[in-house]
């Protein structure tokens, strides 16, 4: 159970960074020379554990995308350069649409294994009595 509440900790905060990068897709700059909101992921790292003997999911990051800014074209923004264009977020709404369901998937998989010792548990208990 310790293994699956580490990947459901893990699925949990990618969800939140994903929402973050949601809401945050459109926030432009407010003025020029501002930068925009850029786009955040988080990677894993497999740890053992000692006490438990197994290994357990570790988030790292967040971490900022290094991926260059969109362009759009907006000369009357007050954050456009003199060509009339604004930098936009680096943030792939389909593509974290896509992170989002698989993350859901994984805590929903994680999830389903903690009932299942759950049960298991109960099973044996009820079969010692």
């Amino acid at each position: 159970m310790f293994i699956s509440a580490s990947g459901m900790r893990a699925q949990g905060a990618r969800l939140r960074t994903i929402s973050e990068n949601l809401a945050n897709a459109n926030s432009g700059p407010e003025k020029v020379g501002d930068e925009p909101y850029r786009r955040r992921v988080v990677t894993f790292k497999n740890v053992f554990d000692r006490t438990l003997e197994a290994d357990l999911v570790k988030m790292r990051g967040p971490f900022k995308d290094k991926s260059p800014f969109r362009l759009q074209f907006d000369p009357n923004h007050p954050a456009a350069d003199k060509d009339g264009y604004i930098k936009m977020p680096n943030v792939n709404t389909l593509i974290e649409m896509v992170d989002m369901r698989e993350a859901q998937r994984s805590y929903q998989a994680n999830l389903s294994m903690i009932d299942s010792s759950k049960r298991m548990i109960q099973r044996t208990i009820d079969l010692l009595r």
